[in-house]
């Protein structure tokens, strides 16, 4: 099919930015300000759900902006793999701009504004990059998207904050200043080209092994939004931010650039054959099952809810790069589906956290006895994500989870069936006792009579609760455009 051409993807992203500046100019019209962005993230899907008919059937919607060297073109593809992203943030921004006015108004927030205006740029990058044609205009939005939300993280300016925000800042912004340029300057070099190719960019060039194997990893390690051992120490220290950042940061914008990006470069720089040709795909399927166990070990410890949920989604994260890297094509689709499922369950998560300290206050898991009796909707909600996290029927856990197990048989790595398989266990070990000390702990006299749901909060996390079921239940859109990547 031939490429549609389109001004649809420039529009996806406009549409978020100039939110964004429209909320700066209605800075001293609060209620008219908090109702740009839910309206704009209407729009955004509205605009990413036209291109899907296109992408289903097989082709793409393009649009080529201007040349910057020849082979580096500041231009926007929406393919199969870019599709699962952006429906996946357009999506949950609706949800996200809502139960983001209801928390900033409930804890009465400072600097709401720049609070917004960041929020609705950092989905602009994250469609920019969703939508990237080629290496140079991805990692223009990778780099935009590290920027923007700097000032998210240190949102409220505190001692905690700051720290927080110069390892955020050290870790992206060192990376991709050094190993993911140098990659770059490599991959330029070796093909004269930054373009996505199916079946991969670099196949076939004249290259020595070394240097091909050097650049797979600059490339893995200088994404390090994909929070791989050992870069992926920002991301806890990153949930000094509020609630709504930290979902933004771990289901619909942040970690999944970086996963994104790594997929990327597994299927259209460096193509499927050549990382098997090269043995990449084995090498970096034992470096991410390091991640994924040792992750969940440290999520065990932690008693601070966000801090728990942060150390789940270093380990969540490298499902889905584990998914591209086995190489079994099962796999492949196991890893990009992933994308959707953590995304649902895990911003359910932090919706959920968000809700319990807006309500009571507390952080830590251990003060939570009977907080359940309480807030039912919430910590209803915080159960069925945790299912899905679990990978348990029907909800949309279960099918990634379904595929990536299969596909590590189909592939002969049962080791990786076996790092799945204890992975869950650890997942159930860590998320069942919350709902359990929740609902079933004895509750503190004290709080019995001024905890209580806060419908603005509670509304967007039963309906991403709804939507990791509903996943699961009907996953074919997601299942069609994953087998359109592997084709």
């Amino acid at each position: 099919m031939d490429p549609v051409i389109s001004i649809r993807p420039l529009l996806a992203v406009a549409v978020p930015g100039l939110t964004a500046v429209a909320v700066l100019l209605l800075n001293n019209r609060e209620k008219i300000r908090d109702l740009v962005s839910p309206l704009a993230a209407i729009a955004l899907f509205a605009i990413v759900a036209s291109m899907a008919p296109t992408v289903l059937a097989g082709g793409t919607v393009d649009l080529r902006l201007f040349e910057i060297l020849p082979g580096a073109d500041f231009a926007f593809r929406a393919d199969a793999l870019g599709m699962v992203f952006a429906t996946v943030s357009s999506l949950l921004w609706i949800v996200a701009a809502v139960y983001s006015v209801g928390y900033m108004r409930h804890l009465n927030e400072h600097a709401q504004t720049r609070f917004f205006a960041c929020f609705a740029t950092s989905l602009a990058a994250a469609v920019g990059g969703a939508f990237a044609a080629n290496l140079f205009t991805l990692v223009i939005f990778y780099e935009v998207l590290s920027l923007v939300t700097y000032p998210l993280v240190y949102h409220h300016e505190d001692e905690e904050g700051w720290a927080g925000s110069r390892k955020y800042l050290v870790y992206l912004m060192g990376a991709s200043k050094s190993v993911l340029l140098a990659a770059l300057a490599l991959t330029y070099s070796i093909a004269g080209s930054l373009d996505f190719v199916a079946g991969g960019l670099l196949a076939g060039v004249n290259a020595s092994a070394p240097l091909l194997t050097v650049v797979y990893f600059c490339y893995l390690f200088g994404f390090a939004k994909a929070a791989v051992m050992p870069m992926h120490a920002w991301l806890p220290a990153a949930m000094v931010a509020p609630t709504p950042v930290s979902a933004l940061l771990h289901a619909v914008a942040v970690v999944k650039m970086g996963v994104f990006c790594v997929l990327r470069v597994v299927f259209h720089v460096f193509g499927v054959g050549l990382v098997g040709e090269l043995g990449l795909g084995i090498a970096t399927a034992y470096l991410v099952s390091f991640t994924i166990l040792m992750a969940s070990v440290y999520a065990l410890t932690r008693d601070d809810l966000k801090a728990r949920l942060a150390y789940s989604t270093v380990s969540q994260l490298s499902y889905i790069v584990l998914g591209a890297v086995l190489l079994s094509p099962v796999a492949m689709v196991g890893g990009i589906i992933h994308i959707a499922a953590h995304a649902f369950s895990k911003i359910t998560l932090f919706f959920c956290a968000g809700s319990i300290y807006c309500a009571s206050g507390k952080r830590n898991i251990s003060d939570m006895a009977g907080i359940g009796r309480r807030l039912p909707w919430t910590m209803g909600a915080f159960f069925v994500a945790s299912l899905s996290m679990i990978g348990v029927p029907p909800t949309a856990g279960f099918v990634s989870k379904w595929y990536l197990t299969l596909g590590s048989v189909e592939a002969g790595q049962i080791a990786f069936l076996v790092v799945l398989l204890v992975s869950s266990i650890l997942n159930a070990a860590y998320f069942l006792p919350v709902s359990y000390v929740a609902f079933f702990g004895t509750e503190p006299q004290e709080s019995r009579t001024t905890v209580r749901e806060i419908p603005m909060i509670t509304i967007p996390l039963v309906a991403t609760a709804i939507l990791s079921v509903l996943m699961g239940i009907f996953p074919d859109y997601f299942l069609t455009l994953a087998d359109g990547v592997v084709r």
